[in-house]
Parts: structure tokens; sequence; C-alpha cells
């Protein structure tokens, strides 16, 4: 199952496979995906747990954005190696940047954008939540993101603010929806910061509820904090030194 995925990440998206871990005693599989170091990259993290194979994607996740320089070439490579295409190469209604959008072996839709290449192609991650603005004020005063832009747009009946430090964080809300089933396939966003303790605080007093208290994990002794922000979207905050040893 995990090679199924590796190779639609790899030979379909031109990511490459930055390394794996097996935990037995936990009954899980990581593997970590990007176009650069886990260091200093946007990395995809797939877990496979065992004897699982089917998840509820739910309404909530929208997708991953991926910089190509030719969509269209991106698309074939899809279509010959059996993947699946939900929309053709175009132009939006407006626009002139060149999109389509695939899914992975489990749903889990891309957005492609014809751009010249950059050093960070996977660019973003797309989710929807029910208080644009209450979501915002939290991640610029917990998480500490710039809000980069705004756009309403009435006569589609959404708004979407993107929010980051490099890769963005798009959200979405739809007019009039409140509530989206965040199903069980989607983990979490993981962010480095120099300190869990002091995060913590902040989600509290910003409106996140943390699920996980600071503090080591068993076995790999990376500090991290768990939290929800308030659309109940779930963060995990890992310690930056703590990280980079893992990685040696």
């Amino acid at each position: 199952m995990c090679v199924k995925f590796d190779r639609f990440y790899t030979e379909c998206l031109g990511m490459k496979l930055l390394r794996k871990r097996d935990i037995p005693e936990d009954k899980y599989s990581n593997a970590f995906l990007g176009y650069g170091p886990e260091d200093s990259s946007f990395t995809v993290e797939l877990t496979y747990n065992y004897g699982m194979d089917n998840y509820d994607i739910g309404t909530g996740f929208g997708h991953f954005g991926i910089i190509a320089e030719d969509v269209s070439k991106t698309v074939d490579i899809v279509k010959a190696k059996g993947g699946k295409v939900t929309r053709e190469p175009g132009s939006v209604i407006g626009g002139s940047i060149v999109t389509a959008s695939v899914e992975d072996p489990s749903g889990y839709r891309f957005k492609l954008l014809e751009r010249r290449t950059t050093r960070e192609p996977l660019c973003k991650v797309m989710l929807r939540v029910g208080d644009l603005d209450r979501v915002i004020a939290f991640y610029e005063k917990a998480v500490g993101m710039k809000l980069l832009h705004k756009i309403d747009n009435p006569e589609e009946k959404y708004t979407v603010a993107k929010l980051g430090y490099g890769p963005v964080l798009e959200l979405t809300y739809n007019y009039g929806v409140t509530n989206y089933d965040k199903g069980n396939g989607y983990a979490q966003i993981a962010i480095g910061t120099d300190d869990v303790y002091k995060t913590a605080e902040a989600i509290k007093s910003c409106g996140g509820k943390v699920i996980r208290e600071p503090g080591p994990l068993p076995g790999i002794n990376t500090k991290i904090v768990v939290c929800l922000d308030p659309d109940g979207w779930k963060l995990v905050f890992v310690d930056n030194v703590d990280f980079l040893k893992e990685l040696e």
C-alpha cells in the first residue's frame, strides 16, 4: 500500500522520498516526501496504520497546491500512471494561470498551477473553515503567520484568506457554511517552533485547544505540543532543535 502511494508522489508529482520510519510498537509507518530537505522545505507525511486500508477524507480538506512548469505534461504523466484527473488543464474564468486538479490513490486532491519553477513547488494547503475572521486571528496571534491577502468572491459565495511564512495556508469560507466533516484521513499540519511551552500558552490565550500538553515524544524525545485551531483543525508544533536531531 505504501509503495503505491510513494510512486504516485514520486513518479507523477516529481517529489522525492526523503525518509521512511516504522513504529511497530504503535503499529504504524510513515513516509516523508517533498521537493527539498525536511529541515527547510514543506513536506508531505503519509501514515499507514497497520491493517487500515480506507479512510474518510470528509468535506473540510480542500487540496494541496503544486507549482508545475507544464501542467498539461504533468497531467499526461498522471494519466499514463493510472492516476485520476478531476479537472483538465485550463485557465479559470477571468484568470490567466493554467491549472488542473488530480487525486492521489486515496482521493486527496492536488491543484496544479502553471508557473516558473520555484525552490518550493509544494506551495500551499487549503482547508475550509466556518468562521474565517476568528481563524485568521488565531493563526496571526498564536502561530505568528502573516495574512498575505484576502479575496472575497460574492458571485461564487466564498472568501479566501492566504496566510503563511513561505508555503501558504489557504483558508476558504463558503457563505453560510459553518461546519465541515473532517473525516478520519487528515492528521495534522506540523509547524516548527523554538519553544513548545510558550507556543502552548499562546494557543490557549488565542482560542485554540491544547489536546496534548507540551513535552517529549516517548522513544523519540522530540518535544511537541498538539492543538486544535478554533475551527477544529489539528496542528502539531515541533521543537526546532529536537527535530534537527531527529533527522541526523
